[in-house]
């Protein structure tokens, strides 16, 4: 194969993940659960014998792989997430995605995320105009488990809800438009993020913990509590209303 750009090769990797995996869906072989736990490992097989094979010296975090303390060593780590919404796959729903994550000394540099359902792939590296938001905010949140900062933060802004599934989706949401807030406080771990936030980063949106630090990957622990992705006009905002809420 011939040597690609990060970006280039975060795309191909997270387009040709998901055509296997609507692939392993439509085989018709699984369902339910069953055809989750069979998407995400045929994916991450792929995903993680490619990268290796196409940057060995980098370090690798997949949600799906044994974690290597070894990628702590290393500057540049790909965070990988072979199926985001592994419920919603399981489903046969559309609001799911695959996540091509690098983080550089931590901070989430490069990004590729796939929805494969809708053929698309965004980039870092290759941003659009997103478009302006319209007078009513939406505002993303889980269809099964909306986190309660998010409710409130809706509440205090008339901001419509949107229910849907995978974090990708709901980041992808705001890149393409969709939507204008994505609050999450119910606890993620870096491949849930990394690539999203690269992307809405790159592509002029904010993209920050809820208290307004920034996301931080590559960590030994790789849980992370909270996020926020949003257009830049309705940052401030919405973190003083989180710390409003949390403070009453």
């Amino acid at each position: 194969m011939t040597q690609l750009s990060d970006g280039d090769l975060a795309e191909h990797l997270a387009a040709t993940a998901g055509r296997i995996l609507i692939e392993v869906r439509e085989a018709g072989v699984f369902e339910g659960k069953a055809l989750g736990k069979a998407g995400d490992q045929t994916a991450n097989q792929f995903l993680c014998h490619a990268l290796r094979a196409q940057r060995a010296e980098d370090g690798l975090l997949s949600e799906e792989e044994k974690d290597s303390f070894e990628r702590l060593d290393h500057t540049r780590v790909w965070i990988v997430d072979p199926v985001d919404g592994t419920r919603e796959y399981g489903e046969a729903r559309a609001d799911w995605a695959v996540h091509i994550g690098l983080a550089e000394n931590g901070a989430p540099v490069l990004g590729a995320v796939g929805l494969p359902d809708a053929g698309l792939v965004l980039r870092s590296d290759r941003p659009g105009e997103v478009s302006p938001a319209p007078e009513r905010l939406r505002m993303v949140v889980s269809r099964t488990r909306p986190a309660p900062e998010a409710l409130a933060v809706a509440e205090a802004l008339g901001a419509e809800l949107v229910p849907m599934g995978s974090a990708g989706a709901k980041a992808m949401s705001i890149v393409l438009g969709q939507a204008d807030i994505y609050l999450h406080s119910g606890g993620q771990y870096e491949w849930d993020s990394c690539a999203p936030a690269a992307v809405a980063l790159g592509w002029g949106l904010h993209a920050s913990r809820i208290d307004g630090s920034p996301l931080i990957y590559n960590q030994r622990d790789t849980y992370m509590p909270d996020l926020l992705i949003c257009r830049k006009e309705h940052a401030d905002k919405v973190l003083y209303l989180v710390r409003t809420l949390k403070a009453g």
